[in-house]
């Protein structure tokens, strides 16, 4: 046998060698691997096998059934007389200036420091000047002429002298009377409502709102006030909480005067009751506000009697509040004072200084931040609430 010979039987052998390898170690990986029955194979679905879609945020639409689309739960409005109770109960527990007054009388007959001190009360709470000095004069000489001493006794002519500056006689309904078309037809009562921004006024208009539909009126508002960005959006929220309309304009910084215009006009053509318009507070300057406050109560005019002007003031800016109050009043030609957070603190003596100041009554008052915290004034029952 040749040196070849030998060469090609070795080079076969190996590869005998190695081929019987290679088929050895599948023969046992097969026996390692255990194929899932059909129920176990996880399904592979075209969806998850394609590559995601990237999606803008605000392009997902997802599909909603009817039955769980959410809609505003209409509210039912809590009862004049319930309310009425209930903030005049809040009234008398809060404290302020009917405490300290009532701490002063508690002593019996009066020093000349004690008089001092009863007047520096009533300054504090924004009674103003002139009003207490007339208050202080007219308790002390019932007391000589009376001879008034006990607590109980002082407590009953400051009782009445404060009724007398509250002014019970002054007219403080809401005249919300229809007018009636030249054909007939029912008008709407409408209501202008102005003051200062942060007096709570687009919060005033919906708590009204409550107030009118607890009355079973129909109301409509109308969201005039377009410089704020977010009045609109909120005078809609009050609005669907009661089921009531708001009639509003998308643009920001639109004119405020077509906003009332359409107010009053959809409130004609669809025969509510009341239409209520919120504005803007913006106070740069008196002829400015005088133009545009003069412009939407004309266009107003122009459909329906403006049965009334309300001016919010907030209880708590005191004298401040006085002054942006005096300038409403002149440009706006106001019916009444809607005074908001007179919640018992030391300025509640600003209800005696604004009726004196600007000469109409104040008809409503809020209590709270509660949506029902909105009620007509009482002044019987603030003026007992106040020395309770």
């Amino acid at each position: 046998m040749t040196a070849l010979e030998i060469l090609l039987i070795v080079i076969g052998a190996i590869a005998f060698i190695a081929a019987g390898a290679v088929v050895a170690r599948n023969v046992a990986n097969n026996r390692g691997t255990k194929e899932l029955p059909p129920v176990q194979r996880p399904e592979i679905t075209a969806a998850a096998e394609s590559e995601p879609v990237a999606q803008a945020p605000g392009d997902a639409t997802p599909d909603v059934p009817a039955s769980e689309v959410v809609t505003p739960e209409v509210e039912t409005p809590e009862s004049i007389p319930s309310r009425m109770e209930r903030l005049r109960s809040r009234l008398a527990h809060s404290g302020g200036v009917g405490k300290a007054l009532l701490g002063v009388l508690s002593r019996g007959e009066l020093s000349a420091s004690d008089w001092e001190e009863f007047e520096e009360i009533l300054l504090m709470a924004d009674v103003g000047l002139e009003p207490t000095t007339e208050l202080l004069e007219n308790v002390r000489t019932q007391v000589q002429i009376k001879g008034a001493t006990t607590a109980e006794e002082l407590r009953a002519l400051v009782h009445a002298e404060l009724l007398k500056l509250v002014a019970p006689e002054m007219d403080r309904a809401l005249h919300l009377e229809p007018g009636v078309a030249e054909d007939g037809s029912k008008l709407p009562a409408t209501v202008l409502l102005v003051g200062v921004n942060g007096t709570g006024k687009t919060t005033t208009v919906g708590k009204l709102a409550r107030i009118l539909v607890a009355e079973d009126k129909q109301v409509l508002l109308g969201a005039a006030d377009t410089f704020r960005a977010a009045a609109a959006d909120q005078l809609q929220t009050w609005g669907q909480r009661v089921g009531v309309e708001v009639v509003r304009s998308d643009r920001e910084g639109a004119d405020p005067a077509s906003v009332a215009f359409e107010a009053v006009k959809t409130g004609v053509e669809t025969g509510v009751d009341v239409v209520m318009v919120d504005t803007a507070g913006r106070l740069q300057n008196k002829a400015g506000l005088m133009d545009e406050l003069g412009k939407i109560k004309r266009v107003m005019e122009r459909q329906a009697p403006l049965t009334e002007v309300l001016l919010v003031i907030d209880a708590t800016t005191g004298q401040n509040g006085m002054r942006q109050a005096q300038v409403f009043a002149e440009v706006a030609g106001i019916t009444g004072i809607v005074l908001t957070k007179l919640d018992g603190t030391a300025k509640g003596g600003i209800v005696i200084a604004v009726q004196r100041e600007l000469g109409v009554p104040v008809k409503l008052v809020g209590l709270g931040e509660g949506a029902d915290d909105l009620a007509p004034f009482d002044p019987a029952a603030f003026v007992d609430s106040l020395l309770a």
